[in-house]
């Protein structure tokens, strides 16, 4: 069985050092829903974090 993950959206935002605070609770309240999110530093600026939704 393969597991497929779609990316259903992705913003480009000022990092804050809070931010993985969100995307942690994103990820436990809506897993249920097949929804997944994510947050990585821009590798072009440090400054910019990249926040994505996948749906699993």
């Amino acid at each position: 069985m393969e597991s497929k993950i779609e990316v259903l959206s992705t913003v480009k935002i000022q990092h804050s050092p809070d931010l993985y605070k969100i995307v942690d609770a994103l990820n436990r309240t809506l897993k249920q829903e097949d929804l997944m999110f994510g947050l990585a530093l821009d590798q072009a600026n440090q400054n910019t974090a990249i926040f994505t939704i996948y749906r699993t």
